[in-house]
């Protein structure tokens, strides 16, 4: 069948990001013998205009759109970002037959609303490289679709779990000459590239949307796997990399083989990514210096012992010095992330999250106020019982979370922090 992809995503709220998960579906389609067009709207200019040309010119038989975003995540103007997405649905609707399948990191955590606000036909939850090859498989064949894992429909919205592939190495590369396309005026040079070598997080902090998305068992592809798709990378003239894994160093085991063969392989790489601020050590911090890396982003979140108890982290705040101390020794950049105002904040804990953030002197933090309320997590549970939302509030449209008695005083707050610090952001 001939296959149109869409990344829909135009935000660039911390950098340009490439469509890592439709460049992976576009190469499962293409391995099952689709034909495959795939369309990156961002920096698009005329975003009608290029979906335009593209349907008119592909004639596609099926339009696969992907999902990144939802909203911004801010609780202060905060910006919607869905209806941009369905000025491109309904451009595809006006030019084609075709059926609309949504996907997508932000579709996922939302597949019927998501579904019926978009007016799309379909959509995939979590994984679509085996879903979506099985939707086209059956689509082809005018054959029954309902039963796929994944796939939510208007009418009976999930009928099956999504079915996540045990061996991420079954899936094939996606092939960036034909799948991964830069934005136009970019320089290769300056691209931080995405490679992900593990799906999946059981950790269960409070408000995290990870489970619905990628599911809650850990998988990783093998590091023969990751440093072929670097080398591959690499003969695009790209030396930056980003492992965009929600936790680097789990398991540690796993982090420091990577290293390892990174640093045998003398592919000479720059690469940041994300840390969690637990069991790091040494050794792993020592390893990731010498294979390149160049920056962390450490999500601890607060600074009060308790806050960090109610979020169900499983680190201390002295795990937390102790990390960013092994960062400096090593030269690599830290950029620090506090989360404030979730479910047992008040005035004084938050006074000392922004003291412990100020004396770990990282290069850059970022800080939130007012939390996200995702389906599914203990955050949306605490928002019912405590009436803050209906039980029936579907979460599409942004709510959020902040304690009782924080109210705008926690947002002067930070302000009045900032001001006094260049290197702190909202």
């Amino acid at each position: 069948m001939k296959v149109l992809l869409i990344s829909a995503n135009t935000e660039q709220i911390n950098m340009p990001v490439l469509p890592l998960g439709m460049a992976q579906v576009a190469a499962a389609a293409q391995t099952a013998g689709h034909h495959v067009k795939t369309v990156n709207l961002m920096m698009a200019g005329d975003i009608g205009e290029r979906v335009r040309g593209s349907v008119l010119s592909f004639q596609p038989e099926v339009i696969g759109i992907s999902v990144r975003n939802i909203d911004d995540q801010v609780m202060e103007d905060t910006e919607f970002l869905l209806d941009p997405v369905k000025a491109v649905v309904s451009e595809c609707r006006d030019l084609s037959d075709a059926p609309i399948v949504l996907g997508g990191a932000g579709y996922s955590i939302f597949p019927l609303s998501a579904l019926d606000y978009l007016k799309a036909d379909v959509g995939i939850q979590g994984e679509g490289e085996k879903s979506f090859v099985m939707l086209l498989e059956r689509m082809a064949h005018q054959a029954e679709i309902s039963e796929i894992p994944g796939l939510c429909l208007p009418e009976t919205g999930l009928v099956k779990k999504p079915d996540p592939g045990e061996n991420l190495d079954d899936y094939p590369h996606p092939l960036i000459n034909l799948h991964m396309p830069i934005p136009s005026g970019y320089d290769m040079k300056e691209i931080w590239f995405p490679i992900q070598t593990r799906r999946g997080c059981a950790m269960d902090c409070i408000y995290c949307s990870t489970a619905s998305i990628e599911g809650r068992i850990l998988r990783k592809h093998s590091v023969e796997y990751v440093l072929d798709f670097i080398r591959r990378v690499k003969a695009f003239g790209i030396n930056n990399f980003f492992f965009v894994d929600n936790t680097f160093n789990f398991p540690s085991a796993y982090a420091k083989a990577l290293c390892e063969h990174i640093i045998r392989a003398d592919v000479h790489i720059n690469w940041r990514c994300i840390l969690y601020p637990w069991k790091v050590d040494g050794a792993l911090i020592e390893k990731m210096a010498r294979a390149g890396c160049k920056e962390v982003s450490l999500g601890f979140e607060s600074g009060s012992e308790s806050m960090l108890k109610r979020m169900n982290k499983q680190y201390t705040l002295d795990d937390i010095r102790h990390i960013t101390k092994m960062l400096k020794k090593q030269r690599i950049r830290c950029m620090g992330f506090l989360l404030l105002g979730g479910p047992g904040e008040t005035r004084d804990s938050v006074e000392k999250s922004l003291s412990f953030a100020d004396s770990l002197k990282t290069e850059a933090m970022k800080i939130t106020t007012g939390i996200r309320i995702y389906p599914h997590t203990a955050l949306h549970q605490i928002a019912v019982d405590e009436k803050l939302i209906p039980s029936d509030d579907n979460l599409l449209h942004p709510r959020f979370y902040v304690a009782k008695g924080l109210g705008n005083w926690l947002s002067k707050t930070v302000d009045k922090w900032m001001a006094e610090h260049e290197n702190w952001m909202r």
